[in-house]
């Protein structure tokens, strides 16, 4: 057996890595990241340092407990830093590591094809639950009720191709 130096140890476990396999680690990531709450606060910090009274303003709905949770996580996993002023009162700050810098575009993104078709899934949903749920004899009313999800999806879609693929996404950059 030839030996192998740190970095092709490194290079072989690192193409070995394969979210699709139960014991692989970047499973641990994905799921991670996949939390709305992750996605949300990356964002909000993304513009620059952040107080967590700030943030807890900016991103409604999250419980006190929820962010400081969250914040932890993510400053555990390297994706945040927390920076404790010495005053009166204690100031805490928290920005985006060089490595949650780098995960930055491709939350930013995320979150803006989210709320461009928000409206695209809450119809498709609908649609979904009326094909699937509604018993038969009220089958005369679902025409009509798939036929109106329909059109608003129609042209909901119109409107974004006409307004071309950058719409959706406008313009981003990666924040310095």
């Amino acid at each position: 057996m030839a030996t192998q130096t740190a970095a092709q140890r490194r290079a072989e476990a690192k193409v070995a890595y394969d979210a699709f396999m139960a014991a692989c680690p970047s499973r641990k990531v994905f799921e991670m990241l996949s939390d709305k709450w992750v996605g949300l606060v990356l964002a909000a910090v993304s513009v620059g340092p952040r107080r967590y009274g700030e943030l807890k303003t900016e991103i409604a709905g999250v419980s006190p407990k929820m962010l400081t949770q969250t914040l932890r996580t993510l400053e555990r996993s390297g994706l945040l830093d927390r920076t404790v002023t010495a005053s009166v009162p204690v100031r805490v700050d928290y920005e985006l590591t060089a490595l949650g810098r780098d995960l930055y575009p491709l939350i930013t993104p995320l979150k803006a094809w989210a709320e461009n078709n928000v409206d695209m899934i809450r119809a498709a949903e609908l649609a979904y639950d009326l094909r699937t749920s509604a018993p038969e004899p009220a089958a005369a009313v679902k025409p009509a009720a798939e036929a109106r999800v329909t059109a608003e999806a129609r042209a909901t879609v119109g409107a974004r191709v006409a307004a071309g693929p950058r719409a959706a996404v406008g313009s981003l950059s990666a924040p310095r």
